[in-house]
């Protein structure tokens, strides 16, 4: 006898019932119709790499975030896939870059080490769309613009973007030639706000006032489009590349609210999301009630794979799962089953076939059930034909 106590999951694992399955689906088939109806490709990445290949320009997190396995085949590590897109990113650089510019997406299960900070999940199901091959500020907007549509197709409503720029702060610590290790100490501290801590690593490390000032001062540039205004200011001392950020920022704002008038954005120069894997615009996607991104993306152009120069990209990812749970829509969920009764009679088969091909949903009865529950119409035979009929109450 099966003993029931080992039938529990792993924690951050779960399954879907088939109303949320159901409604997962229909969302599955409406993101990637409206994938396709933007240009985009969909690929199928493997599930499993061997390791040293899958976390190939991967930052640590990822590594910390993928399970490994054995191969009983070649003895070999492989790799559970955490993210999907720095695999469809090789299979762009590897397969199609000479067709620039690429659009390609993706949609499958991935599994975690470490769940997220608010779902806690471990295998989410993972939607993304990716733009190669062009390095223009339009390619990152059409990227965003598709992003808000998913969202906008998915049900999400009052949704908020949030913009950065990995090049700021990268540009200022190139400038005063801070090590790796300070640069990383640095960021840690910047994501967490800690201020006094920011001020205690900068005193440490000697700066002068300018540049003590302007890396400080990033932990207060953040809010709307003005705040850019004041960051030409506050990090001028940055030089070219700084301020180069700034501007594609502002540009990305002006074309946004453009097409996006009532779209609320807000700035957050400090804000690194992705730093390691990132290089320019970084992006994420807020609703109102869940306490974290609902969907973020950003540019990587470091990307060389069998290349000669690196291929310039730009992205975004999502968890399906959670957009179906935020969603305010009602899924259309097959309402009518149909009960064919259990006779072998051929203009009953043929009826049975017709009602399924046209979409209808028609299950069979079985012997020994004496009620077959969670069905609307059934099939019976009035004067001598097969037809169907309301169930009656």
């Amino acid at each position: 006898m099966l003993n029931k106590n080992n039938w529990t999951l792993p924690e951050g694992i779960g399954w879907l019932l088939p109303e949320d399955a159901a409604r997962l689906e229909i969302m599955r088939r409406e993101l990637l119709d409206l994938f396709r109806s933007w240009g985009y490709q969909y690929v199928i990445p493997p599930m499993v790499e061997f390791l040293d290949s899958l976390l190939t320009d991967a930052g640590s997190e990822l590594a910390l975030q993928t399970f490994n396995v054995t191969d009983q085949i070649s003895g070999k590590t492989l790799g559970i896939r955490a993210d999907m897109t720095p695999q469809v990113a090789r299979m762009a650089a590897q397969n199609i870059y000479k067709e620039a510019p690429v659009r390609l997406c993706y949609l499958g299960s991935v599994l975690q080490a470490r769940g997220a900070k608010i779902e806690k999940s471990r295998s989410p199901i993972q939607v993304g769309a990716e733009l190669y091959g062009n390095q223009h500020i339009k390619s990152d907007v059409e990227i965003i613009r598709l992003m808000l549509e998913t969202l906008a197709i998915s049900g999400l409503q009052e949704v908020h973007l949030d913009l950065g720029h990995v090049s700021i702060f990268r540009g200022l610590t190139k400038k005063v030639a801070l090590s790796d290790e300070q640069e990383a100490e640095l960021f840690e501290a910047l994501q967490r706000k800690a201020t006094e801590e920011v001020d205690a690593l900068l005193t440490s490390y000697q700066l002068d006032n300018a540049w003590h000032k302007a890396f400080y001062d990033l932990l207060n540039l953040n809010g709307d489009v003005s705040v850019l205004e004041q960051a030409k200011v506050s990090l001028a001392v940055g030089g070219e590349d700084v301020l180069a950020a700034i501007d594609e920022l502002q540009q990305v704002a002006h074309l946004l609210s453009a097409i996006y008038p009532s779209l609320p954005l807000y700035f957050d120069l400090a804000e690194l999301r992705c730093y390691q894997y990132q290089t320019g615009i970084v992006f994420a996607a807020f609703v109102p009630g869940f306490g974290s991104e609902v969907a973020r993306g950003g540019r990587y152009d470091n990307l060389t794979g069998p290349l000669e120069s690196p291929l310039p990209a730009t992205g975004f990812s999502a968890d399906i799962k959670i957009l179906s749970k935020l969603s305010s829509l009602e899924a259309c969920i097959e309402q009518e089953v149909i009960l064919a009764p259990d006779v072998t009679e051929e203009d009953l088969q043929v009826l049975v076939r017709q009602l399924r091909a046209s979409g209808k949903t028609v299950v069979q009865e079985l012997p020994n059930n004496q009620q077959q529950p969670g069905h609307t119409s059934v099939i019976s035979k009035v004067s001598g034909q097969w037809q169907v009929n309301e169930q009656s109450s």
